[in-house]
């Protein structure tokens, strides 16, 4: 019997990246996006591989428990969750649509903690073991400071960050791993959909595929949290010790 990897936001971009890397793994897929197209494009791509196709908008309420009871009507259980899907909104807080930033919310936190709340007492019972099993949300180098001009998304990920941790002492009795993975820049459509293409932050990106990586072997590892380059790791760090109104100018700077 072979373990399965739910994945969102996978049809691109990061998501894309981590389906192929738990696929070589030995791990079925669940694989999430809202192009049901996409997805089937992935699906060939993993020729030989257990792929289940989902496409689920999560930023819809209610799309989480759906999506949980869409897996179990398939008769599958999930050991590895991954919440990868997420997006971000750039520009003052007062003039982007209120609308748009409750979906941003809907999908980098209520979705995800949903996921998580449906699908961990199914991991937990799995009769499978001496497999890497457990949660891996994804995160960002946002959540480590404010964000002037992306107020919210900054928000967002640095409540992934604080609950992951949470979950990880929570779970410390288990055999469950929890991994948060924190990537800078990545050269994804995330700048584009954001519009932020203007911004400095565009010039110092990672390839999806370096960040997926970084991201699958902190899990494997049960790596608590996982900043892939060097730069970004220092970044990560350096937020520590400066105040945070100095941070929060950092930001906004990196975003001009």
């Amino acid at each position: 019997m072979k373990p399965t990897a739910l994945i969102t936001g996978a049809s691109g971009g990061i998501g894309y990246e981590f389906a192929h890397l738990f696929a070589k793994a030995g791990y079925n897929l669940i694989i999430v996006a809202r192009s049901e197209l996409k997805l089937q494009q992935l699906k060939s791509e993993l020729d030989g591989h257990s792929v289940t196709i989902i496409a689920k908008d999560l930023s819809r309420p209610g799309a989480a428990k759906e999506l949980y009871h869409q897996v179990r009507d398939h008769g599958k259980t999930v050991e590895v969750l991954v919440n990868n899907a997420g997006f971000g909104l750039n520009g003052p807080f007062e003039d982007l649509p209120l609308k748009d930033q409750q979906n941003m919310l809907q999908v980098n936190v209520q979705a995800l903690t949903e996921l998580t709340h449906y699908f961990l007492p199914d991991m937990k019972e799995s009769p499978l073991y001496d497999i890497p099993k457990g949660i891996l949300n994804v995160a960002s180098i946002a959540a480590f400071q404010p964000g002037p001009r992306m107020a919210v998304y900054y928000a967002s990920k640095a409540y992934v960050l604080s609950f992951s941790e949470a979950l990880v002492e929570e779970l410390k009795d288990t055999d469950l791993t929890v991994s948060t993975l924190c990537p800078g820049p990545t050269s994804t459509n995330f700048f584009k959909n954001a519009k932020a293409e203007h911004t400095k932050l565009v010039n110092r990106t990672m390839t999806a595929k370096q960040v997926a990586n970084a991201g699958f072997l902190g899990f494997i590892k049960g790596k608590r949290v996982v900043v892939p380059g060097t730069m970004n790791l220092s970044l990560s760090y350096t937020t520590k010790f400066v105040p945070r109104s100095l941070a929060a100018k950092l930001a906004h700077y990196m975003d001009s």
